[in-house]
């Protein structure tokens, strides 16, 4: 039995003893889309399979530095941190490239956990798009940056002067994917192996900077091949003595680093929901209510798209990133890029998610506001040609300039709490309060630079 064949917990058993295991890897995601497990001997796992096993629901109580939130009502010091069940998942089953024969399972929070258990959140939103009549097909592309350093030496380092892969701008380089042939080749493969196969890896523009995308898929295995590719890369690169970084901007000198999501919806026959000849643009009035839905809800559901303080500093003029809540007909200057083709091929790209989201939670606020799109027949503006950033625009277009502001649009929003619900609106909107939060404890180097000695 080969991994993509696992669908059911009897699958997962016999897999598992048919192939000797006494060991497998388990993960879940948590809040910020960092994949979270640990090694489950094989009798554990076999038991775990049809009630779950406990996990520590701390990982749903602290940030990606691992320190505790002081503000959120599930979990707490006021709650001990007692487990949450975490059901396993036997259709993730997946080999690890890096790790010959063993075997590795998503799982996902259940019970209390799961109403903010971002998984379960996508899940949700996937339902209501189930109710409406459609199927969900997505693909990620995310950029990232690769550098010849060591989690050592970028310390050592105190993250400053890194080494990239390759120096300057060349985008689409057959160059240098031609010198570095043995890592980009590696990369491929290993991701075929992993099940989260790329349909296309090339250079960016600028030093050490590439673009993956993911092939589409249905929704939610979608978010599971982002996320998992999101711990995987830099597993590869890491093993390979190379970091791999997926933050929205490490530099000013360089562009930011985008998590676009494309989009579209098929009816439950098979009949494309976006595209309709004789149309401009062969367009259905289904996907102009979806644009309009996502470009109002936009500003309110940006956190999950933009999850982090350096998520803003992506977000300016002239560098491939949107500022506003905008769209266009293939254009890249927008917020929302409408991609015209085929039945299949029609869709929406996503672009204001940045590549530090969390994939469950970036798709479940693109799919979620253009559903909402739909059922309340939005009409988005008129399609933007040419360069948005020059387009003098309204206020309520305009997206939030920091986390602060965007936590609170998010907290504010009748809407998210009817997608989401109360108890994943309050606790997210409390843990990026605590990111702006914990940024103002620091002392930047900028503000050493400039008050220091003059003030």
């Amino acid at each position: 039995m080969t991994p993509s064949e696992v669908r059911t917990p009897d699958d997962a058993r016999a897999i598992v003893r048919e192939r000797g295991l006494t060991h497998v890897k388990v993960g879940v995601h948590d809040i910020d889309g960092i994949l979270r497990g640990k090694y489950l001997a094989a009798e554990k796992f076999l038991g775990a399979l049809e009630s779950g096993f406990g996990f520590c629901d701390v990982v749903l109580g602290w940030d990606a530095n691992d320190q505790l939130y002081d503000n959120t009502r599930y979990t707490g010091w006021h709650t001990a941190y007692p487990d949450a069940r975490v059901r396993l998942l036997p259709e993730t089953c997946r080999e690890v490239p890096s790790e010959p024969g063993m075997l590795f399972f998503l799982g996902e929070f259940a019970d209390a956990a799961e109403a903010v258990c971002p998984r379960a959140v996508l899940r949700r939103v996937l339902a209501r798009a189930d109710a409406l009549g459609f199927e969900v097909m997505c693909g990620f592309e995310y950029e990232f940056f690769v550098f010849e350093e060591t989690p050592h030496s970028l310390r050592g380092k105190h993250f400053r002067d890194l080494k990239p892969l390759s120096p300057g701008f060349f985008g689409y380089s057959m160059l240098r994917t031609s010198v570095h042939a043995e890592f980009h080749r590696g990369l491929l493969d290993f991701c075929e192996a992993m099940e989260m196969g790329l349909e296309g890896l090339h250079t960016e523009t600028g030093a050490g900077v590439l673009e993956a995308a993911l092939r589409v898929d249905e929704g939610l295995r979608a978010a599971d091949k982002a996320a998992l590719f999101k711990t995987f890369a830099k597993v590869y690169a890491q093993r390979r003595g190379l970091m791999a970084s997926f933050m929205a901007k490490w530099s000013k000198d360089w562009p930011g680093c985008g998590g676009h999501i494309h989009i579209s919806l098929r009816h439950k026959d098979g009949g494309a929901a976006f595209h309709e000849p004789g149309n401009p643009h062969g367009l259905s009035n289904t996907i102009r209510h979806f644009v309009g839905g996502q470009q109002v809800l936009m500003p309110e559901f940006l956190v999950m798209a933009a999850p982090t303080i350096n998520s803003y500093r992506r977000l300016i003029p002239g560098f491939w990133a949107p500022t506003a809540a905008t769209w266009g007909i293939e254009n890249r200057t927008t917020a929302l890029r409408v991609i015209p083709g085929g039945a299949k091929s029609t869709r929406v790209e996503f672009r204001v998610a940045a590549a530090d989201a969390n994939p469950y939670l970036a798709l479940a606020a693109a799919l979620g506001a253009g559903l909402i799109g739909i059922e309340r027949k939005m009409v988005p503006m008129d399609p933007i040609a040419g360069n948005a950033y020059e387009r003098r625009l309204s206020a309520k277009l305009q997206l939030p300039r920091s986390l602060e502001e965007a936590g609170a649009r998010f907290a504010a929003s009748k809407a998210a709490r009817e997608l989401y619900g109360d108890p994943f609106v309050e606790h997210y909107a409390a843990t990026r309060d605590w990111e702006v939060r914990e940024f103002r404890k620091a002392i930047t180097d900028w503000e050493l630079e400039r008050y220091f000695e003059v003030i």
